[in-house]
């Protein structure tokens, strides 16, 4: 493979896996995210007036 084939590998390679890594990172050291995260019984649509 060519040097330019190898400079665009590691490149989009590489923005990918640092993408993943930065997305997992946010994901897991967000404070507060357990009081955002919602069940299926804990939204309410107000389909239906009672």
């Amino acid at each position: 493979m060519t040097f330019g084939g190898w400079l665009v590998m590691i490149l989009s390679v590489g923005s990918v896996t640092g993408l993943l890594a930065w997305t997992i990172h946010r994901v897991i050291r967000t404070p507060g995210a357990t009081e955002h995260i919602h069940g299926e019984l804990d939204i309410d649509t107000h389909d239906q007036d009672t």
